[in-house]
């Protein structure tokens, strides 16, 4: 993982202290219903408090006998209540993150890197019209139903194309879904599963051509977590029938889940939305991590409307620690897709937060 400069490190956790004051400025209202409008959704809304742009995906290098990687990347764009009413064009009204990560399946190993800045002076952006998302060197934007990224880092590299092979997947009640027992607790939410990804990874100086499928999420919200909850189990799972598998829950500090929610996508376009109580998360294999001393189940059951799925990470370590930035150290990382039949049926990303400490957003 790259390190940062120690003074760069403190110049960016007074940025991320900035961004954490503004989640107790103003309480959050319930979100009204609304139609979804694109590409305009695909951009950025900067009146909202929180809002992340997520790619994931498995790709492979050759047809038998090549490589495979894991990739994450992942932009947040987070407004800061405290400083909207300043006239200074210095004052950082809006925040960019960024974080990306290869996972080396071969190699056992996670590479990482982020960046931060306030958005502005040409240096960070995102467009209102479209995903057009640019951060320092990195960037990631749309056009039609492609979309581009391209983030350079200390010993890896992400230049990756992806495109639509299926509609978008409109999360929770058309768009709108619940995180919590309030209705307060709610995002607009949609996917695109099922991309077909292409293009050229850097790994510690080598460089390997690969395709694969990856899967799209885009999220924003004025409150997402309950003041109970620490943190979330996630899963985004492309399956090999062309399927999509969605499910999640918020835990609170004793694990019990205080949320639960997903969906489940036919490769024939049928689409069935999970109600709350009908995902399970059941925790099996754990794996300690050595630099943080969390603990994160690695293999999991996941019960669905869809069928009983065992969970399982394809290498333990796929820890972030992402303190220098947005401040959550979590777990996110490629894992499989077992059936109850005990089949492979796909793959995806796991994503586990609020285990070395609770989560504030």
């Amino acid at each position: 993982m790259h390190r940062w400069p120690a003074s760069m490190v403190r110049r960016q956790w007074v940025l991320a202290g900035l961004a954490g004051v503004a989640a107790w400025t103003h309480p959050a209202l319930a979100l009204p219903a609304k139609a979804l409008v694109f590409p305009r959704d695909r951009g950025a809304h900067p009146d909202f408090r929180t809002e992340w742009w997520y790619i994931t995906g498995q790709a492979s290098s050759g047809e038998s006998g090549g490589r495979i990687f894991g990739f994450q990347l992942t932009f947040f764009r987070s407004r800061v209540e405290g400083t909207q009413g300043m006239t200074s064009k210095f004052a950082a009204k809006q925040l960019l993150f960024a974080h990306a990560a290869i996972t080396d399946v071969q190699g056992k190993k996670l590479l990482a890197d982020q960046r931060i800045a306030r958005i502005g002076f040409g240096v960070a952006q995102a467009s209102e019209q479209d995903m057009a998302i640019r951060l320092r060197d990195w960037s990631l934007q749309a056009e039609g139903g492609m979309y581009t990224a391209e983030l350079p880092a200390a010993d890896f590299g992400l230049k990756l194309q992806f495109e639509e092979t299926q509609n978008v997947l409109l999360q929770g009640n058309k768009g709108l879904s619940r995180k919590g027992p309030d209705e307060k607790q709610a995002s607009y939410y949609y996917s695109q599963p099922q991309l077909a990804s292409r293009g050229s990874l850097q790994v510690q100086g080598q460089n390997f051509e690969v395709t694969g499928k990856a899967w799209l999420d885009h999220e924003w919200s004025q409150e997402l977590l309950h003041p109970s909850a620490v943190g979330w189990d996630w899963i985004g799972m492309n399956l090999t029938d062309g399927s999509a598998l969605t499910a999640f829950r918020l835990r609170d500090k004793d694990g019990n889940a205080l949320w639960d929610g997903g969906s489940f996508r036919s490769a024939q376009g049928a689409l069935y939305t999970f109600s709350r109580g009908e995902v399970v998360f059941k925790p099996g294999r754990r794996w300690k991590s050595p630099l943080t001393q969390a603990t994160y189940p690695v293999e999991w059951r996941v019960r669905t409307p869809a069928d009983f799925y065992t969970v399982r990470a394809v290498i333990d370590n796929q820890e972030l620690d992402s303190r220098a930035s947005t401040g959550a150290i979590y777990w996110e990382g490629l894992s499989e897709l077992i059936d109850s039949n005990g089949k492979r049926v796909g793959s995806g990303y796991l994503e586990m937060t609020g285990y070395a400490q609770a989560l504030r957003m």
